[in-house]
């Protein structure tokens, strides 16, 4: 094999693998912590108990597309951090932080003690840092911003749900 060939061959990889891992880290992050927390408090007799109307999800629907969105939200982390961008606006990635801790906060409160006031205000506090993600996001990359808008969409979805039950 000649010098060329080998140079080729060891240089392609480490690039493409150096890409790989960092998007897995950010995905694999997010979603093992979500999936880590509904396997804790995931099975909320509170929560199939409630007299549900018929636009509430069942608890499986709920489980996946947090997990859903979890995946999508790491993926547009990666987005951004792929861009140098958590480095020009630190910021984002403390609002990233805060809204990965506030969804967990979230649903552990939600299935462990059932739709409650505290559960209400952490569904706040996350859309108002997804929010924010979603504007600094898409000043860096507008794909990454445009896929927090689904998660916000989601979490208001969350955040409506909180607020049937709480009233």
């Amino acid at each position: 094999m000649s010098y060329i060939a080998r140079a080729r061959s060891q240089k392609r990889p480490s690039t493409a693998s150096g890409g790989v891992r960092s998007l897995a880290f950010a995905v694999v992050v997010p979603v093992s912590l979500t999936l880590t927390s509904i396997c804790y408090f995931g099975e909320s007799d509170i929560y199939n108990n409630l007299d549900r109307p018929f636009w509430i999800p069942p608890l499986w629907a709920l489980h996946l597309t947090c997990l859903s969105s979890a995946f999508v939200m790491g993926l547009s982390a990666w987005l951004v951090w792929a861009e140098s961008g958590f480095h020009r606006k630190p910021m984002a990635m403390v609002m990233y932080l805060a809204h990965l801790g506030f969804s967990l906060a979230w649903e552990t409160n939600f299935f462990k003690m059932g739709p409650t006031q505290m559960g209400l205000a952490m569904s706040l506090g996350q859309m108002v840092t997804i929010l924010s993600c979603s504007c600094m996001f898409s000043r860096i990359n507008p794909i990454a911003g445009d896929l927090v808008k689904l998660c916000l969409v989601w979490t208001g979805f969350l955040m409506s749900v909180n607020l049937y039950y709480v009233i």
